[in-house]
């Protein structure tokens, strides 16, 4: 019995020690998921409202690039284009001083490079190689030396397929040339980057200006860049035909098309229908800032009001 007791404490003592915590599927009657999974990690503890906050805007930011992704296989190069209007270059033939002040005014790197006009390119010229160019001898500043071969691409080719070009050519900039061999606009790839990513801005650039402000009533200060469409609604006035409300976007382009050249800053450009368009602010290449003069009596202004 001595012996019995003796073997009995000596087999409780060597015998192994077990946690009392139960492994996972103990103490309970095993589920059929338990069978097939015998070890489960544990549930995802939530996230903390900042991490959960930082991941709703990063699905949301996917889901944009998805969409802008799908739109972009619909989009052709003139949707994106820049206008000849607003396009800055510099001539083959200009000075060091000049190709500098368009860099300064314009904030760009990459200018196109034309021969007499914009419409004879020949090139483009790069801010970083004026300035590697500059090695304090007395050497000639040439334009044309420095200018890097660019795109032609017409304005019905797919964004799509130009961005890939870019890549496979490593020329990021491209002019859009119409039907009749002119220059109808520019894209560079930031501008077809800014499709699917959405708009893509630097310490140069500059807040958008207001696109117009109301100075008296039917008088309006106006930035040239501003939808003509969008300013036709809220002021109440057709200022173009149907017909050729497709050939002009902005108020800027409806004074160049009314006058068919650049006019001058403190030019008053008339409308056939008796409004008028004070050149506030413009340069040799684009018109800036007008003030619009809308005559309330007229008829059609009438109608679009009611």
């Amino acid at each position: 019995m001595g012996d019995s007791t003796d073997g009995s404490s000596t087999a409780a003592q060597g015998a192994p020690q077990t946690d009392p915590t139960p492994a996972p599927g103990r103490g309970r009657a095993k589920t059929l998921l338990d069978r097939l999974m015998p070890w489960r990690p544990a549930p995802p503890q939530p996230s903390p409202p900042q991490q959960s906050a930082m991941a709703d805007v990063s699905d949301a930011g996917t889901r944009a690039i998805v969409t802008n992704l799908r739109k972009l296989r619909d989009r052709r190069v003139a949707d994106i284009a820049v206008p000849r209007a607003d396009i800055v270059a510099v001539a083959i033939d200009a000075s060091f001083d000049e190709v500098m002040a368009a860099y300064r005014e314009s904030t760009l790197t990459r200018l196109p490079v034309f021969n007499e006009t914009l419409d004879d390119p020949t090139g483009f010229l790069h801010l970083k190689d004026v300035v590697l160019n500059q090695t304090g001898d007395d050497a000639p500043f040439d334009v044309g030396t420095l200018s890097r071969r660019i795109l032609y691409v017409p304005p019905s080719m797919p964004v799509a397929a130009l961005l890939q070009r870019m890549q496979n050519t490593r020329i990021h900039i491209a002019l859009v040339i119409d039907e009749y061999g002119g220059v109808d606009g520019l894209v560079t790839i930031e501008d077809v980057l800014e499709q699917i990513v959405g708009e893509i801005e630097d310490e140069h650039d500059e807040e958008e200006a207001i696109a117009w402000r109301e100075e008296a009533p039917g008088v309006y200060l106006v930035n040239a860049r501003a939808e003509l469409h969008e300013f036709e609604a809220v002021a109440k006035v057709d200022l173009l035909s149907d017909d050729a409300d497709e050939e002009v976007d902005t108020l800027g382009g409806l004074g160049f098309k009314l006058l068919g050249r650049i006019p001058e800053r403190a030019e008053v450009v008339p409308h056939p229908q008796g409004h008028e368009f004070e050149i506030v602010d413009a340069d040799s290449r684009r018109i800036k800032r007008m003030r619009v003069r809308l005559q309330r009596d007229m008829p059609d202004v009438k109608a679009a009001a009611e």
